[in-house]
């Protein structure tokens, strides 16, 4: 394990972003430390369901990405890759309009897995989704 965030992987995750499904949903990387990830993302037509409001698909990606970064933050950046394993999300209320913030923290730590709560909020810190996500930490390929 790692014991100190990396500045040049941070920079390379951000980069990394701009042109995926993280860009695209405007997500943004608020706090990043190996046993606490922070991120936000805008809730607004890109994020909605034909209803109006938040996706439980976009907050799905919202909080496995909190968990890809923190994980990824824990490993050799050089020898190791994290993937997603399994995801499960509670969506417990509704939102509109705003921003959301996920904050995932360890549940476990080891070396080819790690398990992450995300927590997703509203801007009164209401809980808007709960998940869990189990990450795989595999060879990085040559």
């Amino acid at each position: 394990m790692v014991e100190k965030v990396n500045e040049e992987q941070v920079a390379y995750l951000q980069e990394r972003s701009k042109d995926s499904l993280v860009g695209l949903l405007d997500i943004t990387f608020d706090e990043l430390k190996l046993d606490k990830v922070v991120m936000s993302m805008p809730v607004g037509p890109k994020t909605h369901q034909p209803y109006g409001i938040l996706h439980g698909g976009a907050s799905v990606v919202l909080a496995e990405t909190a968990a890809s970064v923190a994980t990824g933050l824990n490993v050799d950046p050089e020898t190791k890759i994290a993937v997603g394993l399994e995801i499960n999300a509670n969506h417990v209320r509704s939102k509109s309009e705003g921003v959301v913030t996920a904050t995932a923290t360890p549940l476990h730590k080891g070396r080819t897995t790690m398990i992450w709560e995300i927590k997703i909020t509203d801007e009164a810190k209401k809980l808007v989704c709960v998940s869990r996500c189990t990450m795989a930490v595999l060879d990085k390929p040559i």
